[in-house]
């Protein structure tokens, strides 16, 4: 099994500033749309004035977004993902039954800078859309999924599932150790160096027992946890924690 932290939502260089905490959630802002596909803009979302303020009056509500990953009422989340980083989600066996942990950069209401987990998927379906038929293509399209309306690379995937974004902003969602810098993390006691997918395990990268200090701006960092108890009791948690009302 593998536990994927998923980066997503507006940072510094995507939208130009953190997402907001909005009467104690998170609000994951989605990135601006850059290849002219999208048909859902920031105030279809009941975003445009957030977006207007985490972007300094970039981005407002007639703008495109990248809607994705969605939540659906239903209780389904769906992902799309493509070209380097599919490609990395690929190589390391991501398949039916992985979660992804989806975080981002937060802000507001006394939480300084940080990065946060905010929602999950946990992985019932995996729909290569280069092979999808017209039918498969069609349940995606209805919803205007962005990867659904046109390929942004050659290897475009969705990954489909139960999944849900918090109700709370948990101290037991925040990544960022106290203090930060925002890429310094708290880890996992289960996880160990090595463990996880472009986080150097270096000893200057884990400089006390329980950081680990994530580098540059990758999109998924997979962890194969096997078939260990502890990483399985820690991943309950979280998700609990999302759930929770």
């Amino acid at each position: 099994m593998r536990i994927i932290f998923s980066r997503k939502g507006f940072d510094s260089t995507a939208g130009g500033g953190p997402s907001p905490i909005i009467g104690g959630r998170p609000v994951s802002l989605p990135i601006p749309d850059t290849k002219g596909l999208s048909r859902t803009t920031y105030g279809k979302l009941g975003l445009g004035e957030h977006a207007a303020k985490a972007s300094r009056g970039r981005l407002g509500a007639g703008d495109l977004c990248h809607h994705d990953p969605m939540f659906l009422p239903d209780g389904m989340a769906i992902l799309g993902q493509c070209a380097s980083a599919q490609g990395h989600l690929a190589r390391q066996g991501v398949d039916l039954g992985d979660v992804f942990l989806f975080f981002g950069l937060f802000e507001g209401e006394g939480h300084p800078r940080h990065h946060r987990i905010f929602g999950y998927l946990r992985i019932d379906e995996i729909v290569p859309l280069i092979e999808a038929d017209k039918n498969t293509k069609a349940r995606f399209l209805a919803i205007d999924h962005p990867h659904a309306l046109g390929m942004h690379g050659t290897n475009d995937t969705l990954y489909v599932g139960k999944g849900t974004t918090a109700n709370h902003a948990s101290a037991d969602l925040t990544l960022t150790v106290d203090g930060g810098p925002v890429s310094m993390w708290r880890r996992p006691a289960w996880l160990r160096r090595g463990e996880i997918t472009y986080f150097p395990d270096r000893d200057e990268n884990w400089p006390d027992h329980d950081r680990m200090y994530r580098i540059g701006n990758g999109q998924e960092f997979v962890a194969d946890i096997g078939r260990r108890k502890a990483p399985r009791e820690w991943l309950a948690r979280m998700i609990a924690e999302i759930n929770r009302s």
